[in-house]
This record gives C-alpha cells, structure tokens and sequence, in this order.
C-alpha cells in the first residue's frame, strides 16, 4: 500500500479553461436525488477513453462500476452519433441530448516516459452544455484497474452528492472441493470480483474475516489447532499474530472504529457465550456482557460508543443493544423468527441483519432503535451482511437450493438492485473494506 500511495495520486483538476468552459457550480444541473424511495437510474454516456485498448479497458470498468451501483443507466455505445476524437474540446451537445444522455464521461490514458500511465477523465452535463468535473491521475501499470474505480468514484459523488465505493476491495472464504471435504481459503478480491488474491492455503479452516478501518490489516477465525482461535494479519506483510489464547473458544472477531480494539464473543465449558473485547496494545480483555445465554456477533457504532450484537436470552436469538462498555443492554427487534449477524451501517442510522422466518432466510435493516424495519431480499439460504463504506450497499452470502453452495451477492437500500459477484469457487463470509487511500 506503501508503494501504492507513491505511485498513484490525483495530480490536478482539468481545467474548464482548457475547453473555453466553466466547471460546473457545487450543485449540478444535473443529479440524482439517491434520497427517493424509488430512483430512475440515470442515463449517462461513458465513451471509449483515448489512448487504444488501455483507454477502452479503462472506460469499460468505469461503466460497469457505474451500471452495478443501479443508479446509472449506460447507452449503448452503439447509439453514439458523435465520435470524441479530443477529449479537451467540447462535445456536440446536440448529439448526447438527442440520443437523451444527461451526463457523458470522456477521458485519455496515456503512457509515460517513466513507465507509468496517465488516465483523465471529463464529465458533463449535456443538457445544460458544461463540464462538471475533471480530473487526472498517474498511475503504475498494476493499478490500471484501481485508476478506473477511483474514476467512477469521482463521477458517482459528483452526480449524487455521496462518496463511492467502487475502490474498495473484499475480504471473504473461498470454498472448493466436495461438500463433504470442502477446503476453505482467506481470500480477497476488487469489490467487482476481479483480482482474486488467496491469503491461506486451505490447510485449516478459517472463517468470519473482517477488516481493520486501517484497511491494512485484518481478523478472522482458524481452527488450525483443533480449537476456533482469533487471529490478526498484516495484508501488507503477510505477518500474523494470535489474539490471545483463551480457554474455550473465539467466535466472531470484529474491530472497534478506531482499530485498537477487538470485540469478540468467547464460549465457555459451560456453554455460555458471552462478549468481550480486547485492546490490542495492551491485550487486556474486558467482559462486556454476562447472561446464561449465547451472545455473540457484536460490531460497533461508527463512533465506538455502542454495540449490537445477537442474544438468544429471551429464548431465540434476537438483536441487542448496548454501550460499548456493556452498560443499558436492551432488545430492539421484536418481529416473528430469529434474528442473527447485526453490523452497524457506516453512517450510523441502521443496522443490516440476518434472520429466518416462515422458512426462508432474509437480508434486511432496521433503524438504531428496531423500528423501520424493511427485508431487501428473501430466499433458501442467505446470512452475513457487510456494508459499502458508503453505508447505500450490503453484500452478503446467498445460496440457491440444489446449486451446491454460496456464492456473493450485493443489494442496494431499495431491495430492487440484486447482483451475484464474480468469485472463482463458491464464497462465504464476506467483508467490505473502508475506501482504499
């Protein structure tokens, strides 16, 4: 990461001097209002960037990025009538308004003489005859693909007022092999599916990885000494550390918002479960809470100040809520069926979960206090929810019946917008980075 922040950095705006015209002002003409409950994707035109297969390969990835977030509707270039020969000059206007384009993206890639690339980008409006935004970044040749997400951030915060997630990436389980002995990797990958990277050799089973808000490191679960032990490693170094040696076991890790903590759920020989968390400085643990039941799956609010996690302490497991230091426990889902994996939405203002009803397994959220709550898909098996930095999408695991095993699903806030994420073998257990630097 190091290197990367060397090698790739946003180096200046284009100027709207450069084609005679303003940027636009702080509010676009053009945009989408991501607060409605229903939207129309809007249709945009993300023409091939200059500079050959490079600047085609670069535009195809900020189309796709744009296309899956559900909120863009891109053209088929097919109906193109203007040809951008120069991206620095002005569009014919006309041309995108007749073909009803209301945003259009232009750009070059360009290599340079030390190795590396540079990628450009123009956005306008069309229908109001300005650039919006502009931008130019340098890169080196393994970055082409971060420089294209970077990219369609850029474009999807100008048009919606709300940061991006396409430069993120996932951290999850690979699964392969017969159900009977499936093997089961750490594996990480772009938040698209792409660059899929293998962290473990499968020799032990591991589970419920997730990642420090450094994004430089994370925490998950292996069973590689015959009992679930915690674990943290540098993704930088590959260096790897256990989180203290507890008797019983160690369920569910997950990191406090500033990363010096770690919140898990420890089992002991009674059968209790309960929450604890531990600083990582000092490896102190502190018990959080201490019921004759199953508690486990904490995560933190954004801010560090509260925790929600899963009790079974009324006699089937529903969500609670309490101070980060155990105090003011108190349940706030009351609906039919269970109710498991709660985790905070980076914004703060909801909480996805898991739970089962009527037979089915569902993904949905529900405001801080359990009220509002509203499923976004419903099927055979479906569990694990993680959040877009941007607090709009939740991926999560989903399994069709007679198919085998899971494979990486994502939804957006509407329930409308579901999509299967490319993976190479079946995948479990997924976890969203914080936008990358």
């Amino acid at each position: 990461m190091k290197t990367l922040l060397k090698t790739l950095m946003m180096v200046a705006a284009l100027a709207g001097a450069a084609t005679g015209l303003a940027v636009g002002p702080a509010s676009a003409l053009v945009e989408i209002d991501v607060n409605k409950g229903t939207i129309e994707p809007l249709p945009v035109a993300v023409t091939d960037f200059a500079g050959g297969e490079l600047g085609a390969e670069i535009s195809s990835i900020v189309q796709a990025d744009l296309k899956r977030s559900g909120l863009f509707a891109p053209i088929d270039k097919a109906a193109f009538i203007e040809k951008i020969a120069n991206p620095d000059q002005a569009p014919r206007f006309d041309d995108w308004k007749v073909i009803n384009a209301q945003a259009l993206v232009t750009g070059r890639v360009n290599k340079e003489g030390d190795g590396r690339i540079r990628a450009e980008y123009r956005l306008w409006d069309t229908f109001a005859g300005q650039q919006l935004s502009g931008e130019q970044f340098f890169a080196n040749g393994a970055n082409t693909r971060r420089v294209a997400h970077i990219i369609a951030d850029a474009i999807y915060e100008r048009l919606t007022g709300e940061k991006g997630y396409f430069d993120t990436r996932i951290v999850f389980i690979d699964e392969s092999g017969a159900k009977n002995d499936r093997k089961k990797r750490l594996a990480i990958m772009d938040q698209d599916g792409a660059n899929t990277r293998f962290l473990s050799d499968g020799r032990a089973i591991v589970m419920t990885p997730r990642f420090s808000p450094n994004r430089q490191e994370i925490t998950y679960m292996s069973y590689e000494s015959g009992q679930p032990r915690v674990y943290l490693l540098q993704l930088e170094t590959g260096q790897r550390e256990l989180v203290g040696n507890f008797p019983g076991m160690t369920f569910a890790p997950r990191f406090s918002p500033d990363g010096q903590r770690v919140i898990m759920s420890l089992m002991r020989e009674d059968g209790n479960s309960n929450i604890y968390s531990m600083d990582l400085r000092s490896r102190n643990t502190t018990r959080l809470t201490s019921s004759n039941a199953i508690d486990t799956s904490p995560s933190y609010s954004p801010d560090g100040s509260k925790i929600v996690f899963t009790s079974d302490r009324g006699g089937r497991p529903h969500i609670y809520v309490m101070g980060a230091d155990g105090s003011g426990q108190s349940r706030i889902s009351f609906g039919e069926g269970s109710y498991s994996t709660p985790v905070w939405s980076p914004r703060g203002d909801l909480i996805a979960f898991t739970k089962q009803s009527g037979g089915q397994f569902q993904i949905g959220v529900m405001r801080t206090d359990g009220s509002g709550e509203r499923i976004l898909t419903s099927g055979f098996l479906q569990e694990g929810p993680t959040w877009a930095p941007n607090g709009r999408v939740i991926m999560y695991l989903k399994q069709t019946a007679g198919s085998g095993g899971p494979k990486l699903y994502s939804v957006d806030l509407t329930g409308r917008n579901e999509q299967q994420i490319p993976s190479p073998n079946f995948a479990s257990d997924p976890a969203w980075s914080p936008l990358l630097d």
